[in-house]
């Protein structure tokens, strides 16, 4: 990190959504500014920035909707109209907050497609967690991809936490039984299990996922308690399609959206957690550790929509 990068969390939130920010809310204002009437054509250039921003069908129509009633009542005419109906409509399309019920050790799956940063997430998670004073075992659950282990490995090094694994093309299920086993006998508070990516279209693997709640439910009560799916900003709206046949081979509890930063369509996190009806965790912003966030959707749209006036 340089000395002119933002350190503090909103800072690296702002950073991490600029490109988005760039493409969808400027282009807005250039439309909507000088206060010119907001015409038919207007109107469909502003549904195509949110489609292409990736906010979604439902969101997007709402938006529209909401334009057009206003210019009919003689407001919404101007960008900061327009803005604050689409902040109030992104605002609205999170779901509550669950309550997140709580184990000992606190087991936490991490699933996703291959690619999506699940490992990345994983110790990043476990650096977090141990800055908070708890105790963190990491299971190396991917046992397919010949780096996973290794990866996973560093990062368990960095974050100072231990981390159990087997050989290659061992028994998922296996792993996280002995890292249960292990977290249990170490007192630890929080068991994090990386499993490998997976195809959605892929129905044995999908299947394994099964089996690997069951087998933690039977060692832990309640176990998973947390199963987070991983996914890339950048998947856009087939995350709808991947998500919902995770769901059903294991429940999801919420999301993790990584890779915000590479992305001028981050309006797919809004989407997602408004269709799903899953809270998003955390969200990922940059390469630090520092930057996967605890969500929260107030920073979130502030930060989607925070750009400076035009002067």
């Amino acid at each position: 990190m340089t000395s002119t990068e933002p350190r503090n969390r909103f800072g690296r939130l702002l950073l991490g959504l600029s490109r988005t920010r760039t493409e969808m809310v400027a282009r807005i204002r250039r439309l909507a500014g000088g206060g010119r009437p907001l015409d038919d054509e207007k109107l469909e250039e502003i549904e195509e920035i949110l489609l292409g921003a990736d906010c979604g069908l439902s969101i997007t129509q709402a938006v529209i909707e909401a334009i057009r009633s206003g210019a009919a009542a003689g407001g919404a005419g101007t960008a900061t109209d327009v803005l604050e109906l689409l902040r109030r409509e992104l605002l609205a399309s999170f779901p509550p907050a669950r309550e997140i019920p709580r184990g000992r050790p606190h087991v936490i799956l991490l699933v996703g497609v291959n690619g999506s940063g699940k490992t990345t997430t994983a110790g990043k998670l476990a650096r977090r967690y141990v800055e908070e004073g708890q105790r963190v075992v990491l299971a190396a659950a991917d046992t397919y991809r010949a780096a996973a282990v290794e990866q996973l490995a560093v990062w368990a090094q960095r974050a100072g936490v231990e981390m159990v694994a087997q050989k290659e093309g061992a028994d998922p299920a296996a792993v996280v039984v002995d890292g249960l086993r292990a977290a249990r006998a170490r007192n630890a508070d929080i068991l994090l299990a990386d499993t490998a990516g997976r195809m959605h279209t892929r129905e044995s693997l999908m299947r394994e996922l099964g089996k690997i709640g069951r087998v933690a439910g039977c060692e832990v009560e309640g176990a998973p308690h947390e199963v987070l799916l991983v996914m890339d900003a950048c998947t856009g709206q087939n995350g709808l399609i991947l998500a919902q046949r995770f769901n059903a081979a294991l429940p999801v509890t919420g999301l993790v959206v990584t890779k915000l930063d590479g992305t001028a369509r981050g309006g797919i996190a809004v989407a997602l957690s408004r269709e799903l009806k899953l809270p998003i965790r955390y969200v990922g912003v940059g390469e630090e550790a520092e930057d996967l966030l605890e969500f929260s959707p107030r920073e979130f749209v502030d930060g989607l929509l925070a750009v400076p006036d035009p002067g």
